[in-house]
């Protein structure tokens, strides 16, 4: 097996796998119907897209496991996933902060693999990277709805967008395998995305009538499986399934 690229392929769909978890629990909780159904549908988008991350990394892995035992059956500590897609919806300004952070980073993330050499990765790419265009149109147009809307919209966005910015950076940290696949021209260098993203989330806080932080603190430890305390829980509900019912086949 080639760890450097199973390991390469679960740090990127794993960041999809927990943030379309966080966006389907909101399924029959969202602001109004329409808002309700596109949140749901984001997070088909990203099952979707994780499902094909986690059929070849199954295939990579060659040891009988299946796409729903990679997805569904690892401890806590073997998902790479950023912090940032597990942080909680304490409120919708909240959830659309996250979304429109992870949103940014994601499309330029997707547009520089579509360059990969392994064709596998380079063909999931190209066919998200549509779904993901359309989910940054949503989320940047809810920071300026709220941003720019009333002043407690504006106040409660401006506290998500503070919050949530320390969790920001360690998108662009680099693992081992990540470093790995890099080399071989199969990977994406996340360092050269870092001033791009900044740029591009700056412009939208502006044109929102939001104050870019200032905060150089930033949280890291996901990519090295190490998370916040929100993690078990999404896991638990996430997981409850496949292992109350081990073996189960629909």
């Amino acid at each position: 097996m080639n760890q450097n690229l199973y390991q390469y392929i679960l740090g990127i769909a794993d960041n999809s796998l927990i943030l379309g978890q966080r966006m389907g629990a909101l399924t029959g909780h969202g602001p109004s119907l329409e808002t309700d159904i596109a949140c749901t549908n984001i997070s088909l988008d990203l099952f979707g897209q994780v499902r094909s991350y986690y059929q070849y990394a199954a295939k990579i892995a060659g040891d009988k496991r299946t796409e729903d035992d990679i997805a569904m059956l690892r401890p806590e500590r073997e998902y790479v996933n950023v912090l940032l897609v597990e942080q909680p919806d304490t409120d919708f300004a909240y959830t659309m902060a996250r979304q429109f952070l992870f949103d940014i980073y994601h499309f330029l993330f997707l547009t520089e693999l579509q360059k990969s050499k392994d064709l596998t990765l380079s063909a999931i790419a190209n066919k998200s990277i549509k779904e993901v265009s359309y989910h940054q149109r949503f989320s940047s147009d809810w920071i300026k709805r709220l941003g720019d809307g009333t002043e407690e919209s504006h106040k409660r966005m401006q506290t998500a967008i503070d919050d949530l910015w320390r969790y920001t950076d360690e998108l662009f940290h680099q693992t081992e395998a990540d470093k790995a696949m890099v080399a071989e021209g199969i990977g994406v260098d996340v360092t050269t995305l870092k001033d791009t993203y900044y740029e591009k989330v700056a412009e939208v806080l502006e044109a929102s009538t939001l104050e870019v932080p200032e905060s150089k603190y930033f949280q890291k430890g996901g990519k090295q499986g190490v998370h916040t305390e929100h993690m078990g829980y999404i896991l638990a509900e996430l997981q409850y399934m496949q292992r109350a019912y081990p073996n189960m086949e629909w």
